[in-house]
């Protein structure tokens, strides 16, 4: 049987190392998602810009926290990069 705790030379246990790759993954999906948004407000139609503004500005925050730590955090960026461009431009494209 396979141990879940089980720790990896640096200290991380095989389960967060898992979770980790989940939330990275599930981040990125969820960014993704506003292509639909983009798509219905793309042109003519406007929409809630707020939102996916805020989700813009706190993506570029993790972005930031994630690459200027002493030890980088490349899931956490990795994972949020898609938010600003995704979530800005939802904002904009809902707005204008």
């Amino acid at each position: 049987m396979h141990n879940f705790e089980e720790k990896k030379p640096n200290g991380e246990s095989k389960f967060i190392r898992v979770l980790s790759i989940l939330a990275a993954v599930m981040a990125v999906a969820m960014y993704v998602a506003y292509i639909d948004q983009i798509q219905k407000t793309w042109g003519d139609a406007t929409g809630p810009w707020l939102q996916p503004f805020v989700a813009g500005i706190n993506c570029s925050l993790w972005v930031a926290y994630g690459f200027l730590k002493k030890d980088r955090d490349y899931p956490i960026v990795f994972a949020n990069l898609p938010g600003i461009v995704l979530g800005f431009l939802a904002a904009y494209s809902a707005a204008f």
